[in-house]
């Protein structure tokens, strides 16, 4: 008996350390983005190694340190100075948009994979220069979106390819909730996600940016060709410095439209997407929610959201490394995601300007 025991406990010990070898090795730039909650509650789940952390706050990395019980030695105050020390399977980025650039132009010489947080960058020209370094190097630059994750989007894309709906004419997203101070981000995130130079932007960037990249993968990579924004102040004393409100129209060669509703003002919080076609209309209600209408007044048709897909942005980012193959077009891709930083300029320049943009 006491031998079987002791069989079962070996065997039960190899397999943990089977897993743990197996459980991707990240490492961590940054920590005053709110969404590095989900990592670390992965890492506390055992699904995910963190191997190194370059915060400069020293404050907050002692918080993270104490409420992940964290070892000292994992934490370091720059992104290269842990490079020269642990050799991570990719770096994970937790940092204002406006450091993106920095994150990948520190990486990418060394081949380390990337992934960061929506969007890609603050600007065009960085978005080109991130691009540039992923292709240079042939190391993958991903970025992060919550709705790259909802079934129903990508069971939507899947009934739009086979022709459910007919031919594309229009697509509306709304994101946004009620406003990121209103639903309790931290300090250290509002600083900067409030900031019109670290971020881009307000809501135009920190929502808008959801629309453009699932218009931009349902359009297959095409770039619309003018886009035409609104942008508003609905609560200046709460965010005196950037937009809370925007409104984004894109014109495709085809004749089709996407309007993309972005709020800080929002009376709950939405994440839906609708896409009309010549047959029919599909609405991704949620993560999990797919109708089909095809006549107004009746009733719509559930569609079950059946499509094997990854389950969060590390399942994902293991099978790209496993690949060894950047996407080229997907809702992470870097293709795609020059296009929204593309789009999200033209936006504010269109609102700050008056006029429509023609994207050249």
């Amino acid at each position: 008996m006491k031998h079987l025991i002791r069989l079962v406990f070996l065997l039960l010990f190899f397999q943990q350390v089977a897993q743990a070898s197996e459980r991707l090795k990240v490492a961590v730039a940054g920590l005053n983005h709110d969404h590095v909650f989900l990592l670390l509650n992965l890492y506390k789940d055992k699904k995910v190694d963190i191997i190194g952390i370059a915060e400069p706050n020293q404050t907050l990395s002692n918080k993270i340190r104490r409420q992940y019980n964290l070892p000292d030695a994992i934490f370091y105050h720059d992104l290269p100075s842990l490079l020269k020390q642990v050799k991570p399977d990719a770096v994970l980025a937790y940092n204002p948009t406006i450091e993106h650039i920095d994150v990948a132009e520190t990486c990418l010489p060394l081949k380390i994979p990337v992934m960061v947080e929506k969007p890609l960058a603050t600007t065009l020209s960085d978005a080109k220069r991130i691009a540039f370094l992923s292709k240079q190097f042939e190391t993958p630059f991903l970025v992060n979106y919550e709705t790259t994750w909802y079934k129903s989007n990508q069971q939507l894309k899947q009934l739009v390819e086979k022709g459910e709906i007919g031919k594309i004419t229009r697509i509306l997203v709304k994101d946004g909730h009620e406003g990121p101070k209103e639903i309790g981000c931290s300090n250290y995130f509002l600083d900067w996600l409030t900031d019109p130079k670290k971020n881009g932007g307000g809501a135009v960037m920190d929502f808008g940016c959801y629309g453009a990249n699932l218009m931009t993968w349902l359009k297959n990579g095409e770039r619309p060709i003018s886009v035409t924004a609104f942008t508003q102040q609905l609560k200046p004393e709460v965010y005196p410095k950037v937009d809370d409100n925007a409104t984004i129209i894109l014109s495709y060669r085809d004749g089709s439209t996407g309007i993309i509703q972005a709020s800080w003002a929002w009376p709950y919080s939405v994440k839906d997407l609708q896409v009309f076609g010549t047959k029919a209309q599909l609405y991704a209600k949620n993560d999990k929610e797919l109708l089909k209408y095809k006549q107004q007044n009746d009733p719509p048709t559930p569609i079950p959201t059946t499509i094997p897909y990854f389950e969060n942005h590390i399942a994902y980012l293991e099978q790209v490394l496993k690949d060894a193959m950047a996407p080229e077009n997907d809702l992470g891709s870097i293709n795609n995601n020059v296009t929204v930083v593309e789009i999200l300029e033209a936006a504010k320049r269109s609102a700050k300007e008056g006029k429509s943009i023609v994207l050249k």
